[in-house]
């Protein structure tokens, strides 16, 4: 979910319906969703070695049929996985779940169905792949990364917490820079497979990237709240730091600027 402005999103788009192989073990399936906050759509990640019958989807998106169907089409499925709960990620797990029988893994309870759930550091051996948990709060509290390495390339699934493009809202900033700073401690070369947007070449470097952009707005936040004085509000405080935004993305940027007010005042 971005809190970057989005120039251009179109009604249709050509990889929407294409299952796209991005690396040796990643295809993508875009959803039909874009918007501001979701740029082109929602991406549904497949994973599986090639001599594997079965594959993992991860994120299947929105309550979509015709996506839905899409991705069932591919199976068959050994497991679905949720980077996080957001709608855009996760509205259509359980209609899929129900298409394809196989379960639902996530951090919040309330998203698994007939499953456990997952854990930082735990290895999932399926679809011929080792696919390592990485929990990294911060977009939200259930926020989850998913490591997979295959032949020589290493990759991640970084669901919102970094996207191809833009930036991310954030719902606790401490947390947040504490998942960028481990995700910035990947090996060179591991391809990130975000949530909405392209892939990215380097997490290491778009981690750092992040940690640099959230540094900026954490001084603007700063400076604005002693022009502005200590009452100011979120909604004060964007319409000065986010003034050349669109005003459409001034809610989502809200939230972020709540987060950093937070900070500010806990260091949390």
């Amino acid at each position: 979910m971005s809190d970057r402005p989005v120039t251009g999103v179109r009604v249709e788009h050509p990889a929407y319906g294409v299952l796209r192989a991005v690396t040796g073990a990643a295809s993508v399936l875009l959803a039909e969703n874009p918007s501001e906050m979701t740029l082109d759509g929602t991406n549904t990640w497949v994973l599986r070695a090639p001599d594997s019958a079965s594959c993992v989807v991860v994120d299947p998106g929105p309550d979509d049929r015709r996506h839905l169907a899409r991705i069932a089409d591919c199976g068959p499925v050994a497991k679905v996985l949720l980077t996080h709960g957001h709608p855009d990620h996760a509205e259509g797990a359980r209609r899929f779940a129900d298409m394809v029988k196989a379960p639902v893994l996530a951090l919040d309870p309330a998203l698994r169905l007939g499953s456990e759930g997952l854990a930082d550091g735990e290895v999932l051996s399926v679809a011929g792949l080792e696919i390592r948990v990485l929990t990294t709060p911060g977009h939200t509290a259930d926020s989850l990364c998913l490591h997979i390495e295959h032949d020589t390339a290493p990759a991640i699934l970084t669901g919102d917490t970094i996207l191809g493009r833009g930036t991310t809202v954030v719902e606790r900033l401490g947390d947040y820079l504490g998942s960028l700073r481990r995700l910035a401690e990947l090996a060179p070369g591991t391809t990130v497979l975000p949530g909405h947007g392209a892939e990215l070449s380097d997490a290491g470097d778009a981690a750092r990237a992040y940690l640099a952009h959230r540094e900026q707005r954490l001084a603007q936040v700063r400076a604005a709240v002693e022009r502005l004085g200590p009452e100011a509000t979120a909604r004060q405080i964007v319409e000065l730091v986010y003034a050349d935004v669109d005003r459409s993305l001034w809610p989502a940027a809200e939230w972020s600027v709540s987060a950093q007010l937070e900070y500010l005042r806990t260091g949390r």
